[in-house]
Protein backbone atom coordinates (compact mmCIF):
# COMPACT_ATOMS: atom_id res chain seq x y z
CA UNK A 1 0.00 0.00 0.00
CA UNK A 2 2.85 2.26 0.72
CA UNK A 3 4.48 1.67 -2.83
CA UNK A 4 0.93 2.65 -4.22
CA UNK A 5 0.67 5.75 -2.46
CA UNK A 6 4.27 6.63 -3.61
CA UNK A 7 2.94 5.67 -7.13
CA UNK A 8 0.30 8.75 -6.76
CA UNK A 9 2.41 11.07 -5.18
CA UNK A 10 5.08 10.35 -7.90
CA UNK A 11 1.97 11.06 -10.60
CA UNK A 12 0.99 13.87 -8.91
CA UNK A 13 4.74 16.17 -8.68
CA UNK A 14 5.60 14.34 -12.17
CA UNK A 15 1.98 15.77 -13.72
CA UNK A 16 3.68 18.82 -15.70
CA UNK A 17 6.58 16.14 -17.20
CA UNK A 18 3.76 13.68 -18.27
CA UNK A 19 1.60 16.58 -19.36
CA UNK A 20 4.56 17.65 -21.31
CA UNK A 21 5.97 14.63 -22.85
CA UNK A 22 2.28 13.71 -24.10
CA UNK A 23 2.15 16.83 -25.91
CA UNK A 24 5.39 16.28 -27.36
CA UNK A 25 4.40 12.79 -28.73
CA UNK A 26 1.28 14.14 -30.10
CA UNK A 27 3.01 17.24 -31.93
CA UNK A 28 5.56 14.53 -33.43
CA UNK A 29 3.22 11.38 -34.21
CA UNK A 30 -0.11 12.11 -33.69
CA UNK A 31 -3.05 10.42 -31.31
CA UNK A 32 -2.57 8.34 -28.58
CA UNK A 33 0.36 9.39 -26.54
CA UNK A 34 0.31 5.75 -24.79
CA UNK A 35 0.80 2.22 -25.69
CA UNK A 36 -0.92 -0.41 -23.92
CA UNK A 37 -0.07 -3.98 -24.45
CA UNK A 38 -0.94 -7.14 -22.47
CA UNK A 39 1.64 -8.34 -20.42
CA UNK A 40 2.30 -11.03 -17.36
CA UNK A 41 3.13 -9.84 -13.87
CA UNK A 42 2.99 -11.89 -10.36
CA UNK A 43 2.57 -15.57 -10.13
CA UNK A 44 1.54 -15.31 -14.10
CA UNK A 45 -1.58 -12.78 -13.70
CA UNK A 46 -2.18 -10.87 -17.30
CA UNK A 47 -2.43 -6.87 -16.79
CA UNK A 48 -2.81 -4.06 -19.38
CA UNK A 49 1.15 -2.44 -18.88
CA UNK A 50 1.24 0.86 -20.41
CA UNK A 51 3.98 3.38 -21.52
CA UNK A 52 4.38 6.64 -23.00
CA UNK A 53 4.30 5.04 -27.40
CA UNK A 54 8.10 6.01 -28.60
CA UNK A 55 7.08 4.22 -31.85
CA UNK A 56 4.90 4.65 -34.74
CA UNK A 57 1.35 4.07 -34.57
CA UNK A 58 0.86 -0.08 -35.45
CA UNK A 59 4.62 -1.22 -35.33
CA UNK A 60 3.77 -3.61 -32.67
CA UNK A 61 2.52 -5.46 -36.41
CA UNK A 62 5.59 -5.23 -38.55
CA UNK A 63 7.97 -6.66 -35.72
CA UNK A 64 7.96 -9.80 -38.18
CA UNK A 65 9.74 -7.48 -40.71
CA UNK A 66 12.67 -6.32 -38.33
CA UNK A 67 13.19 -10.09 -37.11
CA UNK A 68 16.42 -9.86 -38.53
CA UNK A 69 17.61 -7.11 -36.54
CA UNK A 70 16.83 -8.57 -33.36
CA UNK A 71 19.32 -7.81 -30.40
CA UNK A 72 18.20 -10.99 -28.44
CA UNK A 73 19.28 -14.69 -28.28
CA UNK A 74 16.36 -15.49 -26.35
CA UNK A 75 12.31 -15.44 -26.83
CA UNK A 76 12.20 -12.31 -26.92
CA UNK A 77 12.52 -8.90 -29.59
CA UNK A 78 14.62 -6.05 -28.86
CA UNK A 79 16.44 -3.70 -30.75
CA UNK A 80 18.49 -0.60 -29.31
CA UNK A 81 18.59 1.44 -32.15
CA UNK A 82 14.83 0.19 -33.93
CA UNK A 83 13.97 1.57 -37.18
CA UNK A 84 10.21 1.75 -35.82
CA UNK A 85 10.87 4.70 -32.98
CA UNK A 86 9.57 8.15 -33.64
CA UNK A 87 11.82 11.43 -33.52
CA UNK A 88 10.43 12.13 -29.71
CA UNK A 89 10.01 8.15 -29.15
CA UNK A 90 14.12 7.33 -29.53
CA UNK A 91 14.56 10.45 -27.03
CA UNK A 92 12.25 8.85 -24.47
CA UNK A 93 13.26 5.14 -24.87
CA UNK A 94 16.59 5.76 -24.62
CA UNK A 95 16.36 8.17 -21.73
CA UNK A 96 13.92 5.89 -19.95
CA UNK A 97 11.36 8.34 -19.29
CA UNK A 98 8.91 6.26 -21.46
CA UNK A 99 8.47 4.19 -18.58
CA UNK A 100 6.95 6.75 -16.32
CA UNK A 101 3.20 5.97 -17.31
CA UNK A 102 3.82 2.66 -15.53
CA UNK A 103 3.37 4.40 -12.25
CA UNK A 104 -0.05 3.91 -13.30
CA UNK A 105 0.45 0.14 -13.15
CA UNK A 106 2.41 0.57 -9.98
CA UNK A 107 -0.57 3.02 -8.11
CA UNK A 108 -2.97 -0.66 -9.39
CA UNK A 109 -0.84 -2.53 -7.57
CA UNK A 110 0.11 -4.70 -10.55
CA UNK A 111 4.01 -3.31 -11.09
CA UNK A 112 6.55 -2.35 -8.42
CA UNK A 113 8.98 0.26 -8.71
CA UNK A 114 11.86 -2.06 -9.00
CA UNK A 115 11.30 -5.44 -10.10
CA UNK A 116 12.08 -7.74 -12.98
CA UNK A 117 10.86 -6.36 -16.28
CA UNK A 118 7.12 -7.85 -17.20
CA UNK A 119 7.42 -9.29 -20.37
CA UNK A 120 4.57 -9.68 -23.02
CA UNK A 121 2.46 -12.98 -22.84
CA UNK A 122 3.55 -14.48 -26.03
CA UNK A 123 7.33 -14.15 -25.10
CA UNK A 124 6.53 -15.12 -21.62
CA UNK A 125 5.04 -18.31 -22.75
CA UNK A 126 8.28 -19.16 -24.40
CA UNK A 127 10.05 -19.08 -21.09
CA UNK A 128 11.85 -22.35 -19.60
CA UNK A 129 9.72 -23.73 -16.65
CA UNK A 130 12.70 -22.53 -13.91
CA UNK A 131 12.44 -19.14 -15.41
CA UNK A 132 8.95 -18.51 -13.93
CA UNK A 133 10.15 -17.95 -10.88
CA UNK A 134 10.84 -14.24 -11.56
CA UNK A 135 7.23 -13.97 -11.49
CA UNK A 136 7.09 -15.07 -7.37
CA UNK A 137 7.14 -10.94 -7.13
CA UNK A 138 5.58 -7.89 -9.24
CA UNK A 139 7.14 -6.45 -11.99
CA UNK A 140 8.45 -3.35 -11.95
CA UNK A 141 9.48 -0.54 -13.72
CA UNK A 142 13.18 -0.38 -13.09
CA UNK A 143 15.09 -3.55 -12.72
CA UNK A 144 18.88 -4.72 -12.52
CA UNK A 145 18.72 -5.75 -15.95
CA UNK A 146 19.22 -2.34 -17.12
CA UNK A 147 22.75 -1.52 -15.01
CA UNK A 148 23.81 -4.98 -15.73
CA UNK A 149 24.08 -4.61 -19.56
CA UNK A 150 20.80 -4.22 -20.33
CA UNK A 151 20.92 -5.07 -24.22
CA UNK A 152 24.11 -6.19 -24.39
CA UNK A 153 22.95 -8.98 -21.39
CA UNK A 154 22.50 -12.48 -22.91
CA UNK A 155 18.69 -13.61 -22.32
CA UNK A 156 19.98 -16.24 -20.57
CA UNK A 157 22.20 -13.78 -18.15
CA UNK A 158 19.43 -11.87 -17.69
CA UNK A 159 17.12 -13.74 -16.50
CA UNK A 160 19.22 -15.44 -14.12
CA UNK A 161 19.89 -11.75 -12.73
CA UNK A 162 15.88 -11.47 -12.28
CA UNK A 163 16.19 -14.94 -9.87
CA UNK A 164 18.83 -13.72 -8.01
CA UNK A 165 16.59 -10.46 -7.54
CA UNK A 166 13.75 -12.48 -6.58
CA UNK A 167 15.80 -14.58 -4.17
CA UNK A 168 17.53 -11.50 -2.57
CA UNK A 169 14.69 -8.92 -2.48
CA UNK A 170 15.12 -6.46 -0.45
CA UNK A 171 13.46 -2.71 0.93
CA UNK A 172 17.48 -0.96 0.64
CA UNK A 173 18.77 -2.96 -2.61
CA UNK A 174 15.39 -1.70 -4.18
CA UNK A 175 16.40 1.79 -2.38
CA UNK A 176 19.71 1.74 -4.04
CA UNK A 177 18.56 0.65 -7.52
CA UNK A 178 15.55 3.05 -7.45
CA UNK A 179 17.97 5.68 -6.97
CA UNK A 180 20.84 4.69 -9.60
CA UNK A 181 17.37 4.40 -12.42
CA UNK A 182 16.60 8.40 -11.23
CA UNK A 183 20.43 9.28 -11.54
CA UNK A 184 20.40 7.58 -15.26
CA UNK A 185 17.77 9.55 -16.35
CA UNK A 186 19.21 13.05 -14.77
CA UNK A 187 22.87 11.90 -16.71
CA UNK A 188 21.11 11.33 -19.64
CA UNK A 189 19.56 14.64 -19.86
CA UNK A 190 22.38 16.80 -18.69
CA UNK A 191 24.76 14.96 -21.51
CA UNK A 192 21.80 15.83 -24.07
CA UNK A 193 21.86 19.38 -23.12
CA UNK A 194 25.33 19.87 -22.71
CA UNK A 195 25.72 18.17 -26.48
CA UNK A 196 23.33 21.25 -27.60
CA UNK A 197 25.06 23.74 -25.98
CA UNK A 198 28.11 22.93 -26.82
CA UNK A 199 27.67 21.16 -30.05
Amino acid sequence: MLERLVACCLIVLLSPLLVTLSLMIMIDSGWPFWFVQKRVGKKGKVFWFVKFRSMYIGAEHDQKRFCYLNEADGPVFKIREDPRLTRVGRLICHSGTDELLQLINVAKGEMSLVGPRPLPVSERNKLAKKYLKREEVNPGIISPWVFLGYHRLSFDKWMESDLKYVKNKNWKDDFKLLIMGVKMVVTFFVRRLLSIVFG
